[in-house]
């Protein structure tokens, strides 16, 4: 099977994966949006399921989005920023993503402000919130969600559309629902508290998808299932 072909076929096992979890959870398939997590992914890869229909993008780093432009910029799709980004970076990211999903402190927030007043320009921003506990992922803690969206809601060049998790890493399905639950639940009551509509859950990978389905997400960021291992 070709790169083309095999690329071309795991997406659509995806996007059949996605529709028959929102058919069990009584959610309409055209409700969750699939992101392709693309790190380490060549180019020429990722043009294959763009060409595919696939218009979400995903990168964890700066210097992939710079190494993939020349061949990307050029496509219908839309390029999200979806790693921890260090604020000495903010001025590069800028450069070539509609949307920044990993905000998770109103320092970085303002520096995105900052930048973006000079340039005359907006972006979309998620709300990256650590909802496993775990040390190891990045985000704000739950109890801190309420306040930093208030905050970065202030801030007229970025567009709060919502909140992002990482799940956690576990191989009990309860425990990696309940991490997903957490930010649903974020999420409403930052609606009925701030009067914010969030719109996006980004949710869900490769492993569990289902599982944040389930909970709500209307964003799955899968990777593997499409390309394969990461190399």
């Amino acid at each position: 099977m070709s790169v083309e072909t095999n690329v071309e076929a795991n997406l659509a096992a995806v996007r059949a994966r996605v529709a028959e979890a929102c058919r069990a959870a009584g959610r309409a398939p055209e409700d969750v949006q699939v992101l392709l997590a693309t790190k380490t992914v060549p180019a020429d890869r990722i043009a294959v399921a763009v060409r595919a229909g696939a218009r979400l993008i995903g990168e964890n780093r700066v210097q992939e989005l710079a190494e993939k432009d020349a061949e990307l910029a050029g496509l219908p799709c839309e390029r999200h920023f979806i790693g921890h980004l260090q604020t000495n970076k903010v001025n590069q990211v800028l450069r070539y993503v509609s949307c920044i999903q990993s905000v998770d402190s109103v320092d970085l927030a303002d520096r995105l402000q900052r930048r973006l007043e000079r340039l005359d320009g907006t972006v979309e921003v998620l709300i990256q919130v650590n909802t496993s506990g775990e040390a190891s992922k990045f985000g704000l803690a739950p109890g801190d969600a309420l306040d930093a969206l208030r905050d970065v809601a202030k801030r007229d060049r970025l567009t709060v559309r919502g909140l992002m998790t990482i799940g956690l890493l576990s191989t009990e399905p309860e425990q990696v629902r309940s991490s997903y639950r957490a930010l649903r639940d974020i999420r409403d009551r930052a609606r009925d508290v701030t009067g914010l509509e969030l719109p996006v859950l980004s949710m869900g990978m490769s492993s569990d998808l289902e599982l944040a389905v389930a909970e709500g997400s209307t964003m799955v960021r899968v990777g593997s299932a499409v390309f394969g291992a990461r190399r």
